[in-house]
């Protein structure tokens, strides 16, 4: 294990990297038919991705100075700079910590938590297990991966607490980690549970006219993506931050009589719940659902969260650092610098009709590449316009290079590139490197591992060769 100089050493020599590789991409001379702000917004996405992956800056730090670079350098206009800000995803998180407030603050947390630890308490295994469980569950239902994340994080909390494991500890951090892995993994195959399937939507309607089947897409993709991958998540969570309980489970008690103000919450919970369940019914966005519910629940009479609460106990770090990253897939769009990592990727991929398990390999790793630089709603924005010329190259029918989009975004290595689980990681505690060692493992599970099967699934199903 590094002592704590050697780890101060290696983070100023990569803090050192990261700033020299920024300033020869905004120093250097522009290659012919590259625009000047896609190699200034190159310099500024390896700045602020570098600081968030090594952790040598606070994570609101970091994302405060893409902000002021971004504008001082004029690399993007104010509203495309700040677009995180508007996007429904920030609205959602800032309504999902104020509920996750709440939820702790009237003591449901800690009631569900009790009704958790009878079912799955025994282990650790089985306690991460229940919580990935609840999340798979909630895929099918609540459309939104951050409003799962908001809601199943406090009660894992809860959970953690009631278990004895403290802030910082390996269990709690497991726990944390769970949460905000499943409430992404699983979504990933369910078509209207990610963002990122959303925006494959969007993009496929409006370049081909395409529209994807709900029971088709879960075919191609949740047994292996989902299901299987979830499983694995479990797994690694266990082993890497295995713990035992501190002490014995107290048995259960006779529950006492719901408070008013859980009451007040349960309803508030189960209105939020159906909405989000049925959104795709009544058109009303996730996020204006989570501020609503914490508006109400900050009201005079109601006091869910008092003034005083909302000021002491939401973390405004985390709220920056989302809106930030948001903002950079904003930036590379306007700045066309993902069409340019798109093209330049395109003309040294090994792309040939027949080869077809180099064709999946390469475009897998072409998604998963293009979502590190993009964050991960970018990659079919970039990739959907770029399909039809794909599947010249490889031979393939369209949908069959659509759907492949899917299983490169779904390959991460690195936490920033999930933002249900930075929020996880915010409200949790966890430390950043926990994270990255967390989601490292679980990067070269999925090259090893998940791809390969994912390619054999499609092979039995006939979608390829």
């Amino acid at each position: 294990m590094l002592s704590s100089s050697s780890r101060s050493g290696a983070s100023r020599l990569g803090s050192l990297a990261i700033l020299a590789i920024s300033a020869a991409l905004l120093l250097m001379p522009v290659p012919a038919g590259i625009e000047p702000r896609a190699m200034h917004a190159a310099a500024l996405v390896i700045f602020a991705i570098g600081f968030w992956a090594t952790g040598a800056l606070p994570e609101h730090l970091t994302a405060l100075a893409f902000f002021a670079i971004a504008m001082l350098l004029e690399i993007a206009p104010p509203d495309t700079v700040f677009a995180g800000f508007a996007a429904t995803a920030f609205w959602l998180v800032l309504g999902g910590l104020v509920i996750g407030v709440a939820v702790k603050r009237t003591g449901l947390g800690e009631r569900l938590a009790r009704l958790l630890v009878g079912r799955a308490s025994g282990s650790y295994f089985r306690t991460i297990a229940g919580l990935a469980l609840v999340g798979i569950a909630l895929a099918f239902v609540m459309p939104s991966s951050l409003g799962r994340a908001v809601l199943m994080i406090p009660i894992a909390l809860a959970l953690a607490d009631h278990l004895g494991f403290a802030p910082g500890s390996r269990g709690r951090t497991g726990m944390a980690m769970v949460t905000g892995l499943i409430s992404f993994v699983p979504g990933i195959g369910v078509l209207p549970a990610a963002v990122p399937n959303m925006v494959l939507i969007g993009t496929l309607e409006a370049t081909y006219g395409m529209t994807l089947n709900y029971g088709e897409y879960l075919l191609w993709h949740f047994p292996i993506l989902g299901l299987l991958k979830s499983f694995f998540v479990v797994v690694l969570i266990a082993w890497m931050f295995r713990d035992e309980p501190k002490g014995q489970v107290p048995e259960m008690e006779k529950a006492k009589p719901l408070s008013r103000d859980e009451r007040v919450l349960a309803l508030l919970l189960m209105v939020a719940l159906g909405l989000w369940a049925t959104d795709m019914w009544h058109g009303v966005s996730p996020a204006w659902v989570a501020l609503g519910v914490a508006v109400v629940s900050m009201l005079p009479g109601v006091n869910l969260v008092p003034a005083a609460a909302f000021g002491e106990k939401i973390n405004f770090s985390s709220v920056f650092y989302v809106a930030a990253i948001l903002g950079i897939g904003a930036v590379v769009a306007d700045t066309g610098l993902g069409e340019v990592v798109g093209q330049k990727l395109l003309a040294v991929l090994p792309l040939e009709p027949g080869a077809d398990g180099i064709n999946f390999a390469s475009l897998v790793a072409l998604g998963s590449f293009v979502g590190m630089v993009t964050a991960l709603p970018g990659v079919p924005a970039v990739l959907t316009p770029m399909s039809d010329a794909l599947a010249q190259a490889s031979g393939w029918p369209l949908t069959t290079i659509i759907m492949v989009q899917v299983v490169g975004y779904s390959t991460v290595f690195l936490p920033y590139q999930v933002p249900p689980l930075v929020v996880a990681m915010q409200m949790g505690g966890v430390r950043l490197n926990d994270g990255v060692r967390a989601t490292l493992a679980l990067g070269v599970l999925s090259v090893i591992l998940i791809v390969p099967l994912n390619y054999l699934w499609w092979r039995f199903l006939g979608f390829i060769g």
